[in-house]
């Protein structure tokens, strides 16, 4: 059975995805403080949301997207087809560590599997769709460091923990975290997730900001639904 998400510009077709919409990739996708990238890199597709929502989103890029799931990247192949965008898009079924490029991105962005400590998945799919280890974060960024623009950027969503290991991680590769944006659910909250941006200078301060997804239970914030806006049939 077909399981569609109608957005505003595009539907995705996501019933062939272990790895369902969700909202950590809607708001990595939205809150991608850079809007003049040229070249796109999405690794671990899933459905190709992510990348729809860039290729809306940055009117002249070029979006390339990896996955390893091969009913995945069949069905984001289809879902790029069927939009207004295919000539911008790219679906490569392959890891990104094997990818055949000349060229450089001006972004690379991930929603990565991120369950390094936890106990795996039974339902392999699912296993290769969410579980990692921190080789993933260091190839990540290792190919980052080779095949990023001179003002290029990594931008990832993780959990908070997480995310500071692989800030540490990537000045290993001469990569600084720039920029973080700390995703509660309600105001007052504990960080779930932050939203980290890396670049290749070094910088004294990091432009931190605050995203609230709710203001009361079942009620989106302000902040949510203008970042949704542009995509979302609700807003």
């Amino acid at each position: 059975m077909a399981s569609i998400f109608r957005f505003k510009q595009f539907e995705v077709d996501q019933s062939d995805c272990a790895m369902k919409i969700n909202t950590d990739g809607v708001l990595l996708a939205s809150l991608i403080d850079m809007h003049d990238a040229k070249r796109i890199l999405d690794v671990g597709t899933g459905t190709g949301v992510i990348a729809l929502m860039l290729a809306q989103r940055m009117g002249d890029s070029q979006v390339d997207a990896v996955e390893i799931d091969k009913l995945a990247a069949a069905m984001a192949h289809r879902n790029f087809n069927n939009s207004i965008f295919r000539d911008r898009l790219v679906l490569h079924a392959t890891a990104f560590q094997h990818l055949q490029i000349t060229h450089h991105y001006d972004l690379i962005v991930s929603n990565p599997p991120f369950y390094t400590d936890s106990l795996h998945n039974p339902d392999a799919r699912k296993k290769l769709a969410r579980h990692t280890d921190l080789n993933f974060f260091g190839e990540l960024l290792q190919f980052g460091s080779s095949h990023l623009s001179p003002q290029g950027k990594i931008v990832l969503i993780l959990p908070t923990q997480l995310a500071e290991t692989v800030a540490a991680l990537a000045i290993e590769y001469r990569l600084y975290c720039s920029a973080e944006i700390q995703i509660s659910s309600f105001d007052g909250d504990p960080v779930i997730r932050k939203i980290v941006t890396f670049g290749r200078m070094p910088t004294t301060t990091i432009d931190e900001r605050v995203f609230v997804i709710y203001k009361s239970k079942g009620m989106y914030s302000d902040s949510y639904k203008q970042a949704l806006a542009p995509y979302f049939l609700a807003f």
